[in-house]
């Protein structure tokens, strides 16, 4: 399994793709927190990254199903599906070999961004960032990233085409962030109903974690949302195993 995860880490990092769209990630990151002027942090006059925090879950949406939309997709295309399945693994561990190396990857474009509540904490004279809601926004961030990819890895199982897998696996995350979200709040829902229908969506968690409170209902559907995607792509694998 880490020989695939491996794999998977150094297939991203072949192409200029996969550089361009980290570097994308954090361009666009470091413009919304420090440029922009109604999201500019230096102009608030108080240290926090609710701006940043803000901003990333939706260009996780484009970053996270860029990373995953070749794990799968381009193996079969590419006839290199049929070698990983003569090898002594089960389809769950090849997966899972492809969840965690786009994970490596998620985190490592992540990880740069650790200097801005560095750099705001030395820039500020009094008191600081809060630094329990900016560990609980990056852990946030970290189980969203976990959710995205297991969605992305499931959506490149279902095709060859890679740019189909990235607008699939973007569309599915969007749906699962704010879908129902938007579905809640319709005139005709109940507000008991509505409360439920939020709960199914990826922001309402997020939003939990990113307080600084870590629940364990919040890590509980974080962990259950990935399972089921991971769950999903190893049945996929097993019935064009069938086949």
């Amino acid at each position: 399994m880490w020989m695939i995860c491996k794999k998977e880490w150094q297939q991203f990092f072949s192409t200029i793709t996969g550089y361009i769209a980290i570097i994308l990630f954090l361009i666009l990151n470091g413009l919304y927190l420090f440029v922009f002027a109604e999201t500019n942090v230096l102009d608030f006059g108080y240290a926090n990254l609710n701006s940043f925090f803000a901003i990333a879950p939706w260009l996780f949406l484009f970053l996270v199903p860029t990373v995953t939309m070749r794990s799968i997709a381009e193996e079969v295309k590419i006839g290199t599906f049929e070698i990983l399945r003569t090898l002594p693994l089960t389809p769950m561990q090849i997966v899972c070999g492809k969840f965690f190396g786009a994970i490596l990857i998620t985190v490592a474009a992540l990880l740069p961004t650790v200097v801005y509540p560095i750099c705001l904490q030395q820039l500020s004279s009094v008191g600081g960032i809060d630094v329990g809601a900016t560990i609980g926004s990056y852990i946030g961030l970290l189980l969203l990233g976990i959710a995205y990819t297991a969605i992305g890895i499931f959506t490149s199982s279902l095709t060859q085409n890679t740019i189909v897998a990235f607008l699939v696996g973007a569309f599915i995350c969007l749906l699962m962030y704010i879908g129902f979200d938007a579905i809640s709040k319709l005139p005709f829902v109940p507000g008991g109903l509505a409360y439920y229908i939020e709960l199914i969506g990826i922001n309402f968690h997020y939003k939990s974690i990113s307080k600084g409170v870590l629940d364990v209902k919040d890590v509980v559907y974080f962990a259950a949302l990935s399972v089921t995607f991971l769950w999903l792509t190893r049945n996929k694998l097993m019935d064009n195993s069938a086949r």
